[in-house]
């Protein structure tokens, strides 16, 4: 590996749409702070970069069910994010977000660089549109009926029913996910980012210039390169996003994946502008050859990372590639996979308050968990075990002997040793052995193996005292009693040292309690660090037990989550009672046009229409007022009886019956044709 002069590190920017969960902390963002925090203590130039990705539609969605505007939505989630993560310690350098002024032009401007060197394509293409709202809608604003497992709300990218991904082109019967409007093809422009034409340079970048990657990022890249890459979209026909700065262009924005990424560079040049004395220019950061890049993502953001992305900085030409994208596979909760919908989760900000004081057991107990090579699965009793177990009998319990020892026997003193006996000095022998194999995991990005190592400085020291005894030796040898707690204490300090980057809440109190005004350097691992005569602090307990009830608590929560979602699960409606041939084709069923549509008065639910049914024109009063706007409805098809006797609703005549479905959400979708036909078809 060449030599670097600096590091910039960089996580995925969580989605302003929701709050942060264990997933995206064991995933990212607690494997990118134990990192930064090593590079750091060995003295090293470091950059941590993090932000809120705050564009794209399900902000938009988010605000329209809540009545508030998308900026109110990202404002309040990049604040909570920021508030949980500094509470869980991750040591950003910078946190900021892409609604940010500097964010906006320097994405805009990178844009409009690629543009101008014609570096990207413009290609229509037809996409679904909602005449009614008049937009176009993305994948994630399209339902239909899957066409593997024929769920009735299968999304535009993916069936959450059989996981079939899918397109939207696929599904049968697409309709708006908002206002269940029918769907219709509408040609639009867009501008393309053509992967296709960098397919080789990617091949010789990653499959042979970086075989030393995860196997999962490996393999998931050789999958892609091994296919045909097609041009991507880089624009979105939207309105909440960066505004796209070319001519032609109107009502379109950036693709959230062009400038989520973009993020990082903004956030970066943010921080060198604010403070240049510290940070220097943020192009040292990107463009310089002896910075190396580091992006840690979870695994279904390695293809935007490692392939599109990287396109995009090859195309402008003025950017290094990351070294390294250490991606991690998904962690599940007590065995069912994390869902936000379903509220199926531990979110940091819940666990901050339900927890205080506990930041470094969390850290711990998803380092120990990782999913660094396969997804893994978090339990509360695993979370129990590990630090009653690991953090409080292992951790805690020596160093509090080691202290309160000192205490006892040396008024608090580091004590001046005599003569190291051979035990001694294989103690501390070891420590130099532990730190080689820690080093190299964690510069390997092993976080888990690197977890055992530190811990074993730890064992290391309980099996120290056993061996030693210096509350017996105490009675007959008060010198040799100096020269084990001397080396107790060493191998305390070491702790100290060994777990800054996975517990730092732990190692601060450690070192207070050791009288170390500052963090030792990572040199210092594996050296004898304190110095004899230096008065200790009191002993503080670095790891209480967590109780039953502390733990039965969150299984009684997630219970009843559980319980909520089975009871809330769509289920069909029994099938009614049968009924013969004859009665059914008695039923007159017909397509008609919406020519009028409004509210009735004093009725909430009721919307009257008038119907182009092919003949004549008749009313019909319908109860779906709750569902749609009168305004939505006009110039559409529906499906309605007609041969149903008149029946008066709120004084106004009904002469027929529209068709609607119940969607799982107990809400009403009125039923049309796909296509066009004229007014009066028979439905059979």
């Amino acid at each position: 590996m060449p030599d670097f002069k600096r590091t910039l590190i960089t996580t995925a920017l969580p989605y302003a749409n929701g709050p942060v969960h264990i997933g995206h902390l064991a995933g990212v963002y607690v494997p990118a702070d134990i990192y930064a925090r090593y590079k750091r203590s060995r003295g090293e130039e470091v950059m941590l970069v993090g932000g809120s990705d705050e564009h794209g539609v399900p902000v938009t969605i988010r605000a329209r069910k809540e009545g508030c505007t998308p900026q109110d939505v990202v404002d309040r989630y990049h604040k909570l994010f920021k508030e949980s993560f500094e509470g869980l310690g991750i040591s950003f350098d910078i946190y900021s977000r892409t609604t940010s002024d500097i964010h906006r032009k320097f994405s805009s401007d990178f844009f409009r660089k690629l543009c101008d060197d014609g570096k990207l394509e413009e290609h229509y293409s037809e996409q679904y549109f909602d005449e009614g709202t008049q937009r176009f809608l993305t994948d994630r604003n399209i339902r239909g009926e899957c066409p593997r497992c024929h769920a009735k709300d299968a999304y535009g990218d993916q069936c959450e029913v059989c996981g079939a991904s899918l397109s939207p082109e696929e599904l049968i019967n697409p309709y708006n996910a908002e206002t269940g409007n029918p769907l219709v093809k509408k040609e639009t422009k867009n501008w393309y980012l053509p992967l296709n034409k960098y397919q080789q340079w990617l091949r010789e970048w990653i499959l042979e210039g970086h075989k030393e990657w995860r196997s999962n990022v490996y393999g998931q890249c050789k999958s892609w390169l091994d296919m045909d890459l097609q041009p991507r979209a880089m624009t979105r026909d939207l309105d909440w996003g960066v505004p796209v700065p070319v001519e032609g262009a109107e009502g379109k924005v950036l693709y959230v994946w062009f400038d989520a990424p973009i993020g990082y560079i903004s956030n970066t040049k943010e921080l060198c502008d604010a403070q240049p004395e510290r940070y220097g220019t943020w192009q040292q950061w990107w463009q310089n050859p002896e910075t190396r890049i580091i992006h840690f993502i979870g695994k279904d953001n390695i293809v935007f990372h490692c392939l599109i992305f990287p396109t995009m900085m090859h195309a402008h030409g003025d950017y290094q590639m990351p070294d390294n994208v250490p991606a991690n596979e998904f962690l599940n909760l007590e065995g069912d996979k994390i869902s936000t919908s379903r509220n199926w989760a531990v979110w940091l900000h819940e666990y901050l308050r339900d927890f205080p004081g506990k930041q470094d057991v969390l850290r711990y107990a998803l380092t120990a968990t990782a999913p660094e090579t396969k997804d893994n699965d978090f339990t509360w009793s695993d979370f129990q075990a590990r630090n009653n177990s690991e953090l409080a009998a292992i951790l805690g319990n020596f160093v509090n002997r080691a202290v309160v020892l000192t205490h006892k026997y040396c008024d608090g003193k580091v004590p001046t040793p005599g003569e190291l006996q051979p035990i001694d000095k294989d103690a501390l022998a070891e420590i130099a052995k532990i730190k080689e194999a820690l080093e190299n995991n964690l510069e390997n990005f092993h976080f888990r193996e690197a977890l055992k190592d530190a811990m074993n400085i730890a064992r290391l020291g309980n099996r120290y005292l056993q061996e030693t005894e210096p509350w017996k030796v105490a009675k007959t040898d008060p010198e040799r009693v100096n020269t084990i707690l001397y080396t107790a204490l060493q191998i305390t300090a070491n702790i100290a040292v060994a777990f800054e980057p996975f517990t730092p809440f732990a190692a601060e109190k450690l070192r207070k309690m050791l009288s170390l005004d500052k963090a030792p350097a990572w040199d210092a691992l594996g050296t004898e660090i304190l110095t004899p005569g230096t008065q200790l602090g009191q002993a503080e307990i670095l790891f209480e037990k967590i109780e039953d009830s502390a733990i039965q608590a969150q299984m009684d929560r997630l219970a009843r989550i559980k319980e909520e979602n089975q009871k809330n699960a769509w289920k069909p409606a029994p099938q009614a009672e049968d009924v013969d041939f004859d009665t059914f084709t008695r039923s007159d069923i017909r397509v008609g046009t919406v020519l009028e549509c409004e509210k009735v008065p004093k009725a909430d639910k009721l919307l009257r229409f008038l119907i182009d049914d092919g003949m004549e024109k008749r009313t019909i009063v319908s109860g779906i007022a709750k569902y749609y706007k009168p305004e939505e409805l006009v110039g559409k098809q529906v499906c309605f009886i007609a041969n149903l006797p008149p029946r008066k609703l709120k004084g106004i005549v009904s002469q027929g019956m529209i068709l609607s479905a119940q969607s799982n959400d107990g809400s009403l979708v009125v039923i049309g044709p796909t296509a066009p036909v004229a007014p009066g078809s028979k439905v059979s």
